[in-house]
């Protein structure tokens, strides 16, 4: 395939671009602009189309032979053949074997009795002499039907080529021949219809070797008559009989151009006429789009070398055999360690601050402050329960004899029992704080992983560091919990004693959460409980003081829903539903009367873990403690059978050993809630920090050869390379668009021309119908009755034309001031 000598020059400018791109692994999608052919019967629209590509392909012929619409997609390639989409898999060489494919599938379509069909046939031309475009060949209009076609097929065929023209993609040649009048074209109208500004109209007359003698068509050609915005070029197609002698398209190319020049009306505009101009504009317009898609191209590819110059930076003088490099990497990598190590566990602040949860440092402080004291308070007697034990207490420390005074002993007892029980709880704040800060080591040697054998020894140095001071932790805080139950400090200041014991009730003893009516918490929650038609899937806003907890419609606190006093209310997990996300507790009454309308409990669901534990620990500062473990069916007898029998005396014996184990139980819980969050600080904490910055990189030598430890990961490496080759890569491609700039020039938009002559010029006339081809239709002679149409020509004080680069012979004197390139100058009358 060859003859477009301007497309072969655009190839390898577009080839060395996809090049380019394909080694960044970005896409690049230029999306040329398809050309359809638009014109009547018979204009001689398919040979436009085939001096374009340069080769014979579309059938030919008298009448409608062009019956379906054909999408021709040029695919570059190193081969030369053809391809149906009806016939995936055959390959045709021969492209006479092409037309005859083209002809059987249109007759298989649409019959052999001149049928029309818009199912286009789409074939694709695999060629190293193409560029990746998309050409379409379009039926002619035509107003009478004959054959097998249908009464509106002017309509039919219409609607068929706007579906291809209206695309802005598109490029239409307005195809027209010179034996006909042009004011009735329907090509022109049609193009009008789909590109009124005629931005990508170019009109094309064929057929002018067919004129009358004496007749011409150059004010036409010289965009003076009937003016476009991108002007008129003309061609000499093939006859018929030039055809069937296989007169090749060179050989027609050359009498195409021997015409022009020696044709006296058109000698002065040859260069601007024929098939290899019309093929230079097409190819401009390919051009000028490649050049309008680089700036994109360019600033994307700028983008993305900036982002990469701080990594490539590193990569530009790395060896890897280097041991000096090897080490400074360790160090610093090390000191980056411990930079991130502080950052998270003090909350110095870092560029990569988690934004979506607590970690590091911040979790650990809700751990001392709320789940810890939160796991304390469920761990706390039971009213009840207490009450029973004291009793038993009492009794059995009298044994048979009948207790006059209060027992010490008791006392001793029911205390033990309970600082025992605080171990649990404090252990469990240990594991706690362990699992964060595994997690915290975790987190900042990822950045190690560009060594995986380092970043595994680092970690594991670490977290066996943690497990040996997780251990003396967890026996400090035994050690302090057996220091509690080995001396009772009766003597303690906030210790009330024995006289102040018999003598403060019960109710005052609880007077620990009379707080005011302060504000302890607000934030969304949901009520799980409630029905989808009563708001239950929906969040409210909550706000809980030390009395109440009430909850309105938004954050604005304006539409209040309800308010629930919390005297007398309990706290309690409630099993994760199968399918729910969310994490629910319940407030309850241990009465069982109901708390909220005609419910026994209210069921209220949060996001997350977190916000649990929160509102759980808020719950207690409010004095709304959890549920406890229900006793067994023997512990039940018992109580009921120490309440019953106990008389009056023991009754007061057990109320004051009651307020004093209380109040001895609030100094202890009260030092243990202090001490556990100091030890841990100082034993596990603050050691592991002292440790990585002091010891680590010992341990580190110590541990193996380093040259192995600091080998790279077989991605890294490729990371690496790919890094570098991207870079180079992108840098070429910016190279390649500023060759391609500099080697391409933008042709620009011609100014805007005077066609209103398309609506006025046709208002008698219906689109397209046009009587019996005149001789005189577009002739020179005979349209000059109607010259009042056409532009007058540029007076001597006009705006003088572009210079002409070349013409064959000097244009006569009449018509020198408009014998410019085309497009041609602005006339004043027209601005």
């Amino acid at each position: 395939m060859a003859g477009n000598t301007g497309m072969e020059q655009l190839i390898p400018i577009v080839n060395k671009l996809q090049d380019a791109f394909t080694q960044l692994g970005v896409h690049m999608q230029l999306d040329l602009p398809q050309i359809a052919v638009v014109g009547g019967q018979s204009a001689g629209k398919s040979s436009v189309l085939e001096n374009f590509v340069g080769r014979d392909f579309l059938p030919r012929g008298s009448g409608i032979v062009t019956r379906r619409p054909l999408i021709l997609q040029l695919i570059y390639h190193p081969h030369e053949y053809g391809e149906f989409l009806h016939k995936k898999g055959d390959r045709y060489t021969n492209f006479d074997e092409i037309r005859k494919e083209i002809e059987a599938d249109t007759d298989r379509i649409t019959g052999n009795n001149k049928g029309i069909s818009n199912l286009p046939i789409n074939l694709r031309v695999y060629s190293p002499n193409v560029l990746n475009l998309t050409l379409i060949d379009l039926p002619g209009l035509t107003k009478v039907p004959v054959g097998d076609q249908p009464q509106d097929i002017e309509q039919q065929i219409r609607n068929m080529i706007m579906t291809y023209i209206s695309k802005d993609s598109c490029l239409i040649l307005a195809v027209s021949p010179a034996n006909s009048d042009l004011a009735n074209s329907d090509a022109l109208k049609l193009s009008k219809d789909a590109d009124p500004d005629g931005l990508r109209t170019i009109g094309v007359i064929t057929k002018l070797d067919l004129m009358d003698e004496g007749t011409d068509a150059r004010d036409v050609l010289e965009n003076k008559l009937l003016p476009l915005r991108r002007g008129y070029v003309g061609v000499v197609n093939r006859s018929q009989k030039d055809i069937d002698g296989k007169k090749d398209i060179k050989a027609a190319m050359a009498a195409e151009r021997k015409f022009f020049l020696a044709h006296p009306a058109y000698r002065h505009v040859a260069d601007r006429m024929g098939t290899p101009y019309l093929q230079r504009v097409l190819n401009q317009q390919l051009t000028n789009h490649i050049r309008e898609t680089l700036p994109s191209l360019r600033d994307k590819l700028q983008k993305q070398l900036l982002a990469m110059e701080k990594e490539v930076e590193q990569y530009k003088h790395f060896r890897p055999d280097d041991p000096s490099i090897k080490t400074k990497a360790m160090l610093q990598m090390i000191q980056q360690l411990q930079n991130d190590f502080e950052r998270a566990i003090e909350g110095s602040g870092s560029a990569a601050i988690n934004t979506n949860e607590l970690s590091g440092g911040a979790k650990i402080n809700r751990l001392f402050h709320e789940r810890f004291p939160y796991e304390i308070v469920r761990m706390e007697f039971d009213e009840k329960e207490l009450r029973r034990e004291i009793a038993f207490a009492i009794r059995n420390i009298h044994g048979i004899r009948v207790g006059l005074f209060t027992p010490d002993m008791a006392f001793d007892a029911i205390v033990k029992g309970q600082i025992a029980r605080l171990k649990e709880p404090s252990l469990k704040c240990v594991d706690l704080v362990v699992q964060e800060l595994t997690n915290v080591v975790r987190a900042c040697t990822l950045k190690m992983s560009r060594y995986p054998r380092l970043q595994e020894e680092t970690e594991r140095i670490i977290t066996t560091h943690i497990r040996e001071r997780e251990q003396i932790c967890k026996e400090s805080i035994l050690l302090m919990n057996e220091c509690e139950l080995a001396y009772m400090n009766t003597n303690h200041e906030d210790f009330i004693g024995f006289a102040n014991a018999q003598q403060t009730s019960e109710t005052s003893s609880k007077s620990g959460r009379k707080l005011g009516n302060q504000v302890i918490r607000k934030g969304y929650m949901s009520i799980s409980n409630l029905g989808f038609m009563k708001g239950g899937s929906r969040d409210y806003w909550f706000v809980l003081t030390s009395e109440s907890l009430s909850w309105f419609k938004d954050e604005e606190e304006r539409d209040k829903k309800y308010m629930l006093m919390l005297d007398g209310l309990k706290i309690k997990d409630i099993e994760q539903g199968f399918m729910s996300r969310r994490h629910v507790f319940a407030l309850y009454n241990p009465d069982q009367r109901n708390v909220y309308k005609d419910y026994k409990e209210l069921q209220l669901g949060v996001e997350t873990q977190d916000d649990m534990d929160s509102w759980k620990a808020s719950f207690l500062r409010a004095g709304v403690y959890p549920e406890k473990v229900s006793d067994s069916a023997n512990g039940e007898e018992g109580s009921s059978e120490g309440s019953t029998s106990m008389d009056p005396q023991l009754e007061r014996q057990v109320e004051t050993i009651r307020n004093l184990v209380d109040s001895y139980m609030k100094i202890v819980t009260k030092t243990t809630r202090d001490l556990v969050p100091k030890s841990l600080m100082h034993l596990m904490i603050n050691n592991t920090k002292e440790f990585i910055n002091g010891e680590l990189l010992a341990h580190l030598y110590a541990s193996g050869d380093q040259s192995s430890m600091m080998e790279e990961s077989p991605e890294e490496a490729r990371k690496r390379e790919e890094m570098l080759r991207m870079y180079h890569a992108c840098k070429e491609a910016l190279k390649i668009i500023g060759d391609v700039s500099m080697a391409t020039v933008t042709t620009p938009m011609p100014p805007p021309v005077k066609d209103d002559w398309l609506s006025t010029g046709q208002d008698s006339p219906k689109i397209g119908q046009s009587g019996p081809p005149s001789p005189g239709g577009s002739m020179r002679k005979p349209i000059s009755a109607n010259v009042s149409r056409a532009p007058p020509p540029v007076p001597g004080g006009g705006r003088p034309a572009p210079a002409i680069p070349t013409r064959p012979t000097p244009a006569p004197p009449t018509r020198q001031g408009n014998a410019g390139g085309l497009p041609p100058p602005l006339i004043p009358s027209f601005v």
